[in-house]
């Protein structure tokens, strides 16, 4: 087994193989273009044959189109956390820092630990990630926008200023709207203009929205099912998973979304535990979007919650339970609709993050 480690930059990207004890065994470095990519593929099949597995530190956009190509040609692909590589570097041997210590560094901390993410993300989850994130890129651009507006407005008279978190609601624009119409100068022209960039906006969001509704209704059914997943927090799960599939457990998924709990305890207090702060921070704040909704309702979650609240638990630890406990849930669920989806067209086309 040969383990082949990328570093990931704009224009090249550096492969470092090593084999099992961790010694290198050849680099080299390609253009980060598709005829690129092929030829590190063409590279190692020839000097490694075909047991080999590829580490890439997860980069996201950097390192996107590698995985897709190395997906498409048939490789074996895991995702390597930047801060692990950075402390499998700190504390080699090999001082320094240069793209092939770095790819060095990603293939060995790949082969110390084995149950990394491996890289798949069908074309469905893919769509879903894009159109999400999207749509939140809009939100924030659109949530800047009304703040300037909301400051020109109180600059023309405090008391037009519409109601909080109103100017989502086509009402409250034409309101302000007719407040501002032939109010003359510069201040009150800039502030027509922004409030017709807010309406823009809104219309692409709730366009942006109804389509990541009807995908995700598809793609994951049973998932939407469970109290507190919205449309839009179920596109989330399921753009952020990447393919369900790759995680070897519900144990697994949990450590990736940082909602896993980890050992924290000394001497008397024995058995204490925290989350971690690492992990997919996405999956985690979708995750804690339902465990907060649940809580709200009446129902399983709500009573698990004072369940553990009646065992002495505090609040943050009685929803860190609760967290843990829907991960397994949201798991299960989408490992189900992800069995469903390959029954129905089983040939799916892995393509990265």
């Amino acid at each position: 087994m040969v383990v082949v480690g990328a570093d990931v930059h704009k224009r090249t990207h550096t492969f470092v193989a090593v084999d099992q004890a961790g010694r290198e065994v050849g680099h080299r470095t390609f253009d980060a273009v598709t005829v690129g990519h092929q030829r590190a593929v063409a590279w190692v099949r020839e000097q490694f044959g075909t047991e080999v597995v590829w580490a890439i530190e997860d980069c996201r956009h950097l390192s996107a189109r590698l995985e897709r190509d190395l997906l498409t040609a048939g490789q074996a692909v895991v995702r390597v956390p930047p801060k692990m590589m950075a402390e499998q570097r700190r504390i080699a041997r090999t001082r320094g820092k240069s793209d092939p210590i770095d790819a060095a560094a990603v293939a060995r901390a790949a082969l110390r630990e084995p149950d990394l993410p491996v890289a798949s993300h069908d074309a469905q989850s893919r769509e879903l990630k894009l159109l999400v994130d999207r749509r939140d890129d809009l939100v924030k651009h659109r949530t800047a926008t009304i703040n300037r507006l909301l400051w020109r407005v109180h600059e023309l008279d405090p008391a037009w200023a519409p109601k909080a978190r109103s100017l989502d609601l086509a009402k409250h624009r034409r309101i302000l709207a007719d407040r501002l119409d032939g109010v003359a100068g510069v201040v009150a022209e800039l502030a027509r203009d922004e409030l017709d960039d807010v309406t823009d906006l809104t219309t692409r969001i709730n366009e942006l929205g109804r389509r990541i509704a009807g995908l995700v209704e598809r793609a994951a059914p049973t998932l939407l099912a469970l109290p507190g997943a919205g449309a839009l927090t179920a596109a989330k799960l399921v753009g952020e998973a990447a393919g369900i599939t790759r995680f070897t457990s519900e144990a697994a998924f949990a450590r990736h979304a940082g909602i896993a709990p980890i050992p924290v305890w000394s001497g008397n207090t024995r058995g204490r535990v925290r989350l971690t702060r690492s992990g997919n921070r996405q999956l985690n704040a979708a995750i804690h979007r339902i465990a907060l909704t649940q809580i709200r309702l009446d129902g399983l979650g709500r009573t698990y919650y004072e369940k553990k609240k009646t065992e002495g638990m505090s609040t943050p630890e009685a929803l860190r339970c609760l967290k843990r406990r829907l991960a397994r849930v949201v798991y299960n669920q989408l490992t189900t609709d992800a069995h469903h989806h390959n029954t129905v067209q089983p040939m799916r086309q892995p393509a990265a993050a």
